[in-house]
């Protein structure tokens, strides 16, 4: 007979109702919704969430020298702290409340997490520093910042970056984050030290003191979180290698937990052309935004709204766009209705607008980004190229190339590509970026190169990508990849295209030189037989024959200076 069948351990199942579905619906905070899915952040592994905390406090650092016109100084430190492990559980802080720590599952085949190193992370610049009532804010509270709504060029974007990295240090250590900034009119330095309420996403100050501190102005951050300090492709130490060569009027100076201090000395003693704010391109407006910009905007008639609210539209394009849709000048835009604005922006885009303008780009520069690549590598070509100004969606954006070739660079190995937007280094998901695939669908065999089908170019190469936008189309938070807009992708391959042609040039010459090289070596070779024919033909003496070897090698000689 069948062994009866266990009876089921599951409660029985519970019927929900409207109401009770109803009494379990609340408000998420963005603070809770990213506690849960930080990888969306970049902080999804121990060695990345290391990696994203120094690169989000380092574009900070630099983007505010460069707004208040200061030459970077920039100083990196990762401290061990003691063992500080927990067995890999994270501690959830709200407020001052600490959770208990997660028990390992008793289930088959269930282990426990693996154990985590405890850092201290310092990023310290000479910056303009911050205003006391600010610092809470910046630090405390996600989606905060100045640069979302400013169409200019920068390094930070969303708000996010600098408060996600200290979120993700009190989720796994339970410590606050510690600010010490002084601005330049200041006597004494201000000491904070923050927590994040994650179900209010607001700041908690737990202290907030003055003190003294050497430097005239700056701002200092220290964040303790549990993660990996790893070398390789991916490393810190790779990232700030990489920022040094995108960004070379910084000084960089990184402390490693291992004790090395590697200093980064500048390579430029002026400051990028700085980037001006500019208008929204009307090509770059959806009709949701464009409804809240008729909703919100202070002009009092279509034809102000229109040359006032958006770049490159004077008073002729107004009138020619606005005589298309049917709507006339003098109408208030705040009673224009939902048929009348998809009016104007089909009106939009049947009207030729000229491209928005580029001084709100900063790009590095022919001259710097050969700097960068000469000062870091050991390269025997270099080159670069600037490609004019492009658009896409409505927002100006630049591409800039640079190729190291030969030297020390390793020759057994596929090619290097370092992918840059906005100065900052991209060092992660390269196969979902932009970058990437403009490098791999190139070409690189007419250039002189051997590649493999699908495959990088192989051989002592260096690739470095870089491109700068008012904004910047990241696949995700994390920052990490560029999408693929097909207008991006083109630019990116004509700069490759245009410096492979350098690079092809290089490569020949060297093949020619090699190729005389070698005859000269043949030649060389049989000169003392060509002696001993002569001396035995002619009858000659022995100071004879080496008369003419030496004749022979002279003439050798000056052939190949020619």
């Amino acid at each position: 007979m069948p062994a009866a069948a266990k009876p089921s351990r599951r409660p029985p199942r519970v019927a929900a109702t409207a109401q009770s579905m109803a009494d379990k619906q609340r408000e998420i905070s963005i603070s809770e919704f990213f506690t849960k899915n930080r990888h969306l952040l970049g902080f999804d592994s121990p060695a990345k969430a290391l990696m994203t905390t120094i690169k989000e406090a380092v574009d900070n650092s630099l983007d505010a020298c460069e707004e208040a016109g200061i030459l970077p100084e920039v100083l990196v430190e990762i401290q061990p702290v003691g063992n500080g492990k927990r067995n890999g559980a994270e501690v959830e802080t709200v407020l001052e409340l600490e959770a208990e720590p997660e028990k390992p599952s008793r289930r088959k085949g269930a282990t426990a997490p693996a154990k985590e190193e405890r850092y201290r992370v310092v990023v310290e610049d000479n910056g303009p520093g911050i205003v006391r009532q600010q610092v809470p804010r910046i630090f405390g509270k996600l989606l905060y910042g100045s640069k979302f709504h400013s169409l200019r060029q920068s390094r930070g974007q969303q708000g996010i970056g600098i408060s996600a990295a200290g979120m993700y240090g009190q989720l796994t250590t339970g410590k606050p984050v510690v600010i010490v900034s002084r601005t330049a009119q200041q006597d004494r330095g201000h000491r904070f030290e923050l927590m994040l309420d994650m179900k209010k996403n607001e700041p908690v100050v737990q202290k907030d003191e003055e003190c003294d501190w050497e430097r005239p102005h700056g701002t200092r951050v220290e964040i303790e979180l549990t993660g990996s300090y790893k070398r390789g492709q991916h490393s810190v130490d790779v990232y700030l290698q990489q920022t040094a060569v995108a960004n070379p009027h910084v000084r960089l100076i990184y402390r490693s937990p291992r004790g090395d201090e590697m200093i980064y000395p500048r390579a430029a003693a002026e400051l990028p052309v700085a980037a001006h704010e500019i208008q929204p391109h009307p090509y770059g407006v959806e009709l949701g935004m464009l409804l809240r910009m008729l909703k919100e905007t202070k002009q009092r008639n279509l034809s102000g709204f229109l040359r006032h609210e958006f770049c490159r539209v004077g008073p002729k394009t107004a009138d020619q766009i606005l005589e298309t849709a049917g709507l006339p000048p003098t109408k208030s835009p705040r009673h224009t209705d939902q048929d009348e604005v998809q009016r104007l922006m089909d009106a939009i885009a049947a009207t030729k607008i000229p491209s928005p303008p580029t001084d709100c780009l900063s790009p590095i520069g022919e001259p710097l980004v050969l700097a960068g690549l000469k000062q870091r590598l050991d390269a025997e070509f270099t080159t670069a190229v600037t490609r004019p100004p492009s658009v896409y969606r409505g927002n100006p954006f630049q591409v800039e190339v640079g190729l190291a070739y030969g030297g020390g660079l390793p020759a057994d190995d596929l090619a290097q590509v370092l992918r840059f937007a906005n100065r900052v280094p991209l060092l992660y998901q390269a196969s979902a970026c932009a970058i990437h695939k403009a490098v791999l669908t190139n070409n690189w065999r007419s250039y002189g190169l051997q590649q493999s089908r699908g495959a990088l170019p192989s051989g002592p190469l260096v690739i470095f990508v870089h491109m700068a936008s008012v904004w910047v189309p990241f696949t995700s938070e994390s920052k990490e990849a560029v999408a693929h807009y097909p207008e991006i992708v083109k630019e990116i391959r004509l700069a490759l295209q245009e410096a492979g042609r350098q690079l092809q040039i290089h490569i020949r010459r060297r093949v020619r030189e090699r190729d005389a090289l070698k005859k000269q070596g043949y030649i060389q070779k049989y000169i003392p037989h060509i002696g001993d024919a002569l001396r035995d033909m002619l009858h000659l003496d022995e100071s004879e024959r080496s008369e003419i070897i030496a004749t022979l090698t002279d003439t050798l000689e000056r052939s190949r200076k020619i």
